[in-house]
């Protein structure tokens, strides 16, 4: 099967991180003749950046040929925004696509020069590839043909990411400094879909009852001003009091870290908490998960498709909408009261977090490796 890709390398952007790991896995496929297209940067100002993965992943990611602009296909799967669902020359056209707000927003179909986007996937024959339910659901909302958007989820790299032995966890977190904290550890671009606000105000209360509580928040400056978002959320919801006791118990890491440096921030931590508001995947809760984090996620979105109750706590959510420029967007509202309420539960449960490191880590690892990932992906794009 001749695969070419046209996507996003060496920047770290889910996109391009995901495309990167899938990429890595093909190139073991015997049965696969591989090429891949690089495609312009979402932002001009993103500058492609090495050691994210491994050198030798890197050396093998930067090997893959270049295809002839008239190099025929059996499919073209296309892993960069704007989206593009015009027929490439090749059996199969395929587009990774999510929808975090539960609808395409209008900027991308902006972005992409249609009017709407039935319109535009009805008029052709492309198949969205999307990760989770809840993203499908958005594109279904949006007017997509339901028999064309299928979903794949994201894997993880269990050679990496996997719970340490706790004579070398205890040395990491000596180096941190955290022997004798509980940390709470969170990983995305900090904007406000990512649930960071909450998350600040929850933790606040955290620490008035659990002074040794600590919050790791691992931000990519190099695509987004995390740290900005970060003290404009400190300063807009918690008082000065709050804030003096949250911002002692608080790291932030906004520089590029490799998947083996990120695993580290997983290995060092307690548990994984995302109260997150509108998600097309999120990833580091598949990783956190593989590491052996008891997770804290939000009920009802994109998590439900990957972590179970015997190691994951649910926040209780309600669905809600919001008109921003004449547009509605859906969300999901994570309870405060709930998120404290689970946040001081890990905190006190010993005993869950050591049923859940297995548990979790097993569960991962049986469904969600690359390996696993990418044998779905080649059976939906040879439908």
């Amino acid at each position: 099967m001749r695969i070419i890709v046209e996507g996003w390398r060496f920047v770290p952007h889910s996109f391009a991180i995901v495309n990167q790991f899938q990429l890595l896995e093909l190139l073991r496929r015997s049965n696969v003749e591989l090429f891949h297209r690089d495609m312009p940067y979402f932002d001009p100002e993103w500058q492609p950046q090495r050691g994210l993965f491994a050198a030798v992943e890197e050396d093998a990611l930067s090997r893959i040929p270049t295809p002839d602009a008239t190099l025929p296909a059996d499919v073209v799967l296309r892993m960069f925004m704007p989206y593009n669902l015009k027929p490439a020359a090749a059996r199969r056209t395929c587009v990774f696509a999510t929808t975090e707000w539960g609808i395409v927003q209008k900027l991308m179909l902006q972005l992409m020069g249609v009017p709407a986007f039935w319109d535009a996937h009805h008029n052709s024959d492309t198949t969205i590839v999307t990760p989770s339910h809840w993203s499908r659901q958005g594109f279904l909302r949006s007017g997509a043909d339901p028999a064309r958007v299928v979903v794949v989820p994201h894997g993880v790299d269990t050679r990496v990411f996997h719970p340490l032995p706790d004579a070398e966890r205890a040395v990491l977190r000596q180096q941190r400094g955290v022997e004798d904290c509980f940390v709470f550890l969170n990983i995305g671009v900090m904007t406000w879909n990512k649930g960071v606000r909450p998350l600040l105000k929850a933790f606040a209360a955290v620490v008035e009852r659990y002074p040794h509580a600590r919050l790791i928040l691992k931000g990519t400056e190099a695509i987004r001003r995390s740290r900005d978002f970060i003290l404009d959320a400190i300063h807009g919801i918690l008082t000065k009091a709050q804030a003096a006791q949250v911002i002692p118990r608080l790291a932030y890491i906004g520089e590029n870290l490799s998947s083996g440096e990120l695993a580290k921030l997983h290995q060092i931590a307690d548990a994984y908490i995302a109260p997150y508001l509108a998600e097309g995947f999120n990833i580091p809760v598949l990783e956190a998960a593989a590491c052996g984090l008891p997770i804290i996620c939000t009920r009802g979105g994109a998590t439900d498709d990957f972590t179970r109750s015997d190691f994951a706590f649910y926040i209780n959510s309600e669905l809600k909408t919001m008109e921003i420029e004449h547009e509605t967007r859906f969300y999901l509202h994570p309870d405060l009261d709930h998120t404290i309420e689970l946040m001081e539960k890990i905190i006190e449960n010993s005993e869950f977090r050591s049923s859940a490191r297995q548990a979790g880590s097993q569960f991962i690892a049986a469904n969600y490796t690359w390996h696993q990932v990418v044998d779905r992906l080649l059976l939906s794009v040879s439908r």
